[in-house]
């Protein structure tokens, strides 16, 4: 727990000398009320039937996040034109953009007052930026203020243990309900820490492994180090491949543990985009996803999820054309079976299901113990 005292106003003479502070403090203080206040929002569970398939809506969305994409935008709109999306909801950019700011002001809160920290690297700036957005999510910061204490324990995140993969809730996936709940899988989680990283101009990366998504930091004193928001603890390499059941092949082709620039990482929306269509219409044969995917591989070509939803939904396409005596039947399987092809060259292996409940057990045991 990290403790600020704020012993009253100060004289008149220290509050030239400290008014730059002291507004921080005032902009911290409302920021802190607003978190502290009842929540509304996203709180409805996913579960949409056939006759409330909304196509036009999804392809609407693809086209905006394609041209951010193009244009290498911000993720953050990314971000919530897919929720806006999967959830039903409408929730405006400027409100979204708002609760970032105020979890920003408490990042920047945190970074001014560190200074405990021996980092004297030309890049000691990103490092302590990614040190405070790590301890203002998951730490709490009491402020001692007219004897009174506050605290931001109800801004603290944790993992949502219960549904990691999202297969009974997809709001868990989803930053707003993460925004809302204070809980969420690996997914939600990383998004938030990337916007926020973007918010205040601190340099991180998201990173793929099965199942799972976690953040990659560089820092000139340290090299490159892991961040691992599900259990909040900072693993190693070697961890990460064993508990992932990922092979040095696979890492050396970049299937897994590479850094996803910006625009891989808009291209992730994407692929939400399409998995969460494929959740609700169940459509495999009206080229929507494949869409998705072709342009996620555009920008990433061996994006491993990509890869695999494009096979998959080429292998019904090929089932349902079989069965049909479809001409384009033969363009169709040589397709997926490019896309197989490419899996097994990029050493792509299915994680089991024994290993990835114990790594599951693993994450909510350490996230306890924190």
């Amino acid at each position: 727990m990290t403790v600020f005292l704020m012993m009253g106003f100060p004289s008149k003479a220290s509050l030239m000398i400290c008014e730059q502070s002291f507004k921080l403090w005032l902009a911290l203080f409302s920021t802190l009320l607003f978190f502290l206040l009842p929540k509304t929002g996203v709180s409805q569970n996913i579960s949409y039937v056939t006759d409330k398939v909304r196509i036009e809506d999804y392809d609407i969305i693809f086209k905006e996040i394609k041209k951010l994409l193009e244009e290498n935008g911000q993720f953050s709109k990314a971000v919530l034109l897919a929720e806006n999306t999967i959830l039903g909801e409408e929730q405006d950019f400027e409100k979204f953009d708002q609760q970032i700011t105020n979890l920003a002001r408490f990042v920047k809160y945190h970074q001014n007052t560190q200074h405990t920290i021996k980092y004297n690297q030309p890049d000691s700036s990103y490092y302590l930026k990614n040190h405070s957005i790590f301890s203002t999510l998951f730490d709490t910061l009491t402020v001692l203020y007219n004897s009174r204490i506050y605290t931001t324990d109800t801004i603290l995140f944790s993992y949502k243990a219960d549904d990691p993969t999202k297969q009974v809730e997809w709001e868990n996936m989803c930053v707003t309900n993460l925004l809302n709940k204070r809980k969420g899988n690996c997914h939600s989680l990383s998004y938030l820490y990337k916007i926020i990283a973007d918010k205040i101009g601190a340099k991180c990366w998201l990173a793929l492994a099965p199942n799972h998504i976690y953040i990659k930091n560089f820092s000139q004193q340290y090299g490159w180090y892991n961040t691992e928001l599900t259990s909040r603890s900072f693993p190693s390499d070697a961890w990460i491949m064993a508990s992932g059941y990922i092979s040095a092949d696979a890492v050396r082709s970049k299937i897994y543990m590479d850094t996803l620039s910006n625009q891989q990482s808009i291209g992730l929306c994407v692929l939400d985009l399409a998995k969460a269509y494929e959740y609700e219409t169940k459509n495999y044969y009206d080229g929507f996803i494949l869409q998705c995917c072709n342009l996620v591989l555009q920008y990433h070509a061996t994006n491993p999820m990509a890869l695999l939803l494009k096979a998959e939904t080429l292998k019904k396409v090929y089932l349902k054309q079989k069965e049909e005596n479809n001409s384009t039947v033969k363009q169709v399987y040589d397709e997926m079976e490019v896309a197989y092809i490419t899996l097994a060259k990029l050493h792509y292996r299915e994680m089991p299901k024994e290993m990835y409940d114990k790594w599951v057990k693993q994450m909510r045991q350490k996230s306890t113990n924190k």
